[in-house]
């Protein structure tokens, strides 16, 4: 009886444990935006764990943040034509060349922006978070533009559309007449 006990208490309890894993979790799933911000600060940390030597989050600077950005684009998708390259400047090239693939501006724009949401929630001050140094800022600025150039398709940024408010005539007032507002702009 005494080994039951032993047994219990090292094993963390394990009749109450078994009973939780029983039970339906009344936690939502996490947004597709929650699920990619918490798989890249993963990444992020496990990037910063294998630097020689470690770098600690408390310590990660924004030229952390640019050497992650470098090392991304290994795995990027985006053809990239090089200055020497013959289809350099053209939006669809008709033949293959061996420019390099590349992170795409707006993979890199959305991801140092889940980065510099993520590096908040877990506690860090806005005033010293490195995803949103005025560095990191230039950096997308000059991919983004040398994408743009080596494309041949130059970025624009999208208008933002304003609203239209209707002005609702006051039902108490009386309409001017046309000869009212004649004489209101010739004035």
């Amino acid at each position: 009886m005494s080994g039951d006990i032993t047994r219990d208490s090292a094993e963390g309890s394990s009749r109450s444990s078994n009973n939780h894993h029983n039970q339906p979790q009344t936690t939502a799933p996490l947004s597709r935006y929650e699920s990619q911000k918490r798989r890249d600060w993963n990444t992020f940390g496990q990037y910063l764990k294998n630097q020689r030597p470690p770098v600690a989050l408390s310590h990660c600077s924004c030229n952390h943040v640019l050497d992650f950005l470098r090392y991304l684009d290994q795995f990027g998708k985006t053809k990239v034509h090089l200055h020497g390259c013959v289809f350099f400047g053209q939006p669809d090239p008709p033949a293959p060349c061996t420019c390099p693939l590349r992170q795409a501006w707006g993979s890199l724009d959305a991801l140092i922006g889940r980065l510099r949401a993520a590096y908040e929630e877990h506690g860090g001050a806005p005033e010293t978070n490195p995803f949103g140094n005025g560095a990191i800022r230039v950096y997308l600025r000059e991919v983004r533009d040398c994408q743009a150039k080596a494309r041949g398709i130059p970025y624009r940024k999208k208008k933002k559309k304003k609203k239209k408010t209707q002005i609702k005539p006051n039902v108490d007032e009386p309409m001017p007449s046309s000869k009212q507002q004649l004489s209101s702009l010739a004035a």
